[in-house]
């Protein structure tokens, strides 16, 4: 098998050839943006799912269809330790500036980057991290109280405006969205109501681990209603089968059943996880079809590539006593377990961990999924942390 063919992608973000099982949440999103286009009311849509469910992928998927709609789009991501309004600023002014070149919105267009200049100039002292290009001056009192909920109110609904002037919507796209401070999420949330109350065609996409939906309550309590949240997970078995068999068929090539059962058993059918096995079995494979045998034979090296990157990577930003939760976390199985259940196999009180699972939650690790219950976001890290860990001296060792 030619591995300059291969077909399978595994990577952050990275476009799966076959986007299998995730068509009924693109039209929810389609019918999300057409709504606001003609003036309806919608909820916006925030995904949730655990690492490796493909909800990167299916955000830039969902951006190139409204795009493909003639919708005007921005794209962030929001990283652990960097404000809201420094991703937004730029990405706002972009937008501003391509509505201001519609005939039909160029006045309502350059007042919104007027509402930029101001927005960015008095909340720069809060938010140091500020940096966008000002095409304009500020006009004295719109969207420059230094108040950032007001501010970004103001800033949004301008934005609106001019995009339904010039027939569109807005439609903001973010990605780890459960990283913006509860502050600057109340405030989005809020803008976000505002848009809503006044009809103005204003939408978020988001993504996030399934800690969002919580943290969104609580920085809002009228979140729910504001939003849709559709869980994202591992995929069905006949779209695990699509997402493994279509790619191979494009580049005709076969694999054969067993071995797609195979591959679907040993992933549980996350995205992520079925193009890392496709990928090494395809390379393992000295001709189509792709067999079984092949797949056994692939599953080492898939696994250890899962190990150096995927899980890796995360499990490097452990500190010692962190590295210890998880695996007395993973020693209980895949999860979800109680605290005390994690604490009596650390031989602690349960209060005495509750920093170092604050921490981990912090980390993007673990969630809560009911009061007092602790599950990884990391499908499959309790297999990792027993294959980096093994054994019973990690009880030992000093954290």
């Amino acid at each position: 098998m030619d591995p300059i063919r291969n077909p399978y992608a595994p990577g952050a973000g990275s476009p799966p050839p076959e986007l299998a099982g995730r068509d009924a949440l693109r039209e929810q999103v389609r019918v999300c943006v057409e709504r606001l286009r003609h003036g309806r009311p919608a909820k916006s849509v925030l995904m949730i799912g655990l690492r490796g469910v493909g909800k990167t992928v299916l955000l830039d998927q969902m951006r190139r269809d409204a795009e493909a709609a003639g919708i005007q789009t921005i794209r962030m991501e929001a990283p652990e330790h960097r404000s809201l309004p420094a991703l937004l600023a730029p990405q706002l002014r972009l937008a501003l500036l391509r509505l201001s070149r519609v005939d039909s919105a160029k006045d309502l267009a350059i007042r919104g980057l007027r509402a930029l200049a101001g927005f960015a100039g008095k909340l720069k002292v809060a938010y140091r991290d500020i940096e966008v290009g000002l095409d304009y001056e500020p006009e004295p009192g719109l969207a420059d109280n230094g108040d950032l909920e007001s501010d970004l109110s103001a800033l949004l609904e301008q934005a609106g405006q001019a995009a339904r002037s010039a027939g569109t919507v807005l439609a903001i796209f973010i990605d780890e969205l459960q990283y913006v401070p509860e502050p600057q999420m109340a405030a989005l949330i809020s803008a976000l109501h505002r848009c809503a109350q006044l009809q103005v065609p204003v939408a978020m996409i988001g993504a996030g681990l399934p800690q969002l939906r919580g943290r969104m309550g609580e920085a809002k309590s009228y979140a729910e209603r504001l939003f849709d949240f559709p869980a994202l997970g591992p995929l069905a078995q006949a779209d695990a089968r699509d997402a493994l068999v279509k790619p191979a068929h494009s580049e005709g090539a076969d694999i054969e059943p067993q071995a797609v059962d195979t591959i679907i058993a040993q992933t549980e059918g996350y995205p992520y996880f079925l193009q890392e096995w496709g990928k090494h079995a395809w390379d393992m494979a000295p001709a189509s079809p792709i067999t079984a045998a092949d797949v056994t034979n692939a599953s080492r090296e898939a696994v250890a590539a899962l190990d150096e990157n995927f899980f890796g990577v995360r499990f490097d930003r452990l500190t010692p006593s962190e590295k210890k939760y998880l695996r007395a976390m993973a020693e209980l199985g895949p999860g979800p377990h109680r605290s005390g259940d994690i604490a009596e196999q650390l031989g602690r009180p349960v209060q005495s961990l509750g920093p170092t699972r604050a921490n981990l939650i912090a980390k993007g690790m673990i969630w809560s999924p009911t009061h007092g219950d602790t599950a990884f976001t990391v499908p499959l890290f309790d297999r990792y942390m027993k294959r980096i860990m093994p054994g019973q001296a990690w009880k030992h060792d000093e954290a």
